[in-house]
């Protein structure tokens, strides 16, 4: 049997992660764990995030690059405060900005 939760961010939402130096914009969102195995196993015992609860999609960056991330809903916090994110995929999904969190496009396309 499996539970699944209400996801606590929307797409569109700023995000940063609670323990790495990261953030960003939800563009999707999973239930629950929807990645590979090797992916779950691939992260230090330690910090395993549970697999039953929302996972997000992020269009992340920190001070180095832009990328996109497989977040667990327990590592991630709101973020909105900091402003707009600089991501170059946001102007591809997002019409704007509105201060509290991104308005997707009509006609969405989400990246691959």
């Amino acid at each position: 049997m499996t539970l699944e939760r209400d996801a606590k961010f929307g797409i569109g939402d700023v995000v940063r992660h609670r323990l790495f130096p990261f953030r960003g914009v939800v563009f999707d969102v999973d239930p629950q764990f929807a990645n590979t195995e090797d992916w779950w196993l691939a992260i230090p015992e330690a910090i395993r995030p549970a697999k039953d609860q929302p996972f997000y999609h992020v269009l992340a960056e920190n001070e180095d690059s832009f990328y996109t991330a497989y977040v667990s809903e327990q590592n991630l916090l709101p973020d909105a405060v900091s402003g707009p994110v600089k991501h170059p995929q946001t102007r591809e999904l997002f019409e704007s900005f509105d201060g509290q969190r991104y308005l997707l496009k009509a006609g969405d396309m989400r990246p691959n």
